[in-house]
């Protein structure tokens, strides 16, 4: 598994569980999208568009990617 799936599926669990995620900001903007709780996004990201555009192509590949094959590896989301 990439580096960069682990990382979102990371932060989602931390999200999940505890609401606060030692993240980057665009490893938290993917792994709210991943959770689906726009509420987790950076205070600087509050607009869900502009959240998504800081995330480049990969990125949102990524996003996809976890939300399609590895929601079995987190927390219940």
């Amino acid at each position: 598994m990439q580096w960069e799936i682990k990382k979102i599926i990371e932060n989602a669990n931390c999200l999940a569980s505890t609401g606060r995620s030692g993240g980057s900001s665009g490893e938290v903007i993917a792994a709210a999208f991943v959770l689906n709780r726009m509420e987790f996004l950076p205070a600087s990201y509050q607009d869900v568009v502009e959240a998504w555009d800081r995330l480049d192509d990969e990125w949102q590949e990524y996003v996809r990617i976890v939300k399609r094959d590895h929601q079995h590896e987190s927390v219940p989301w």
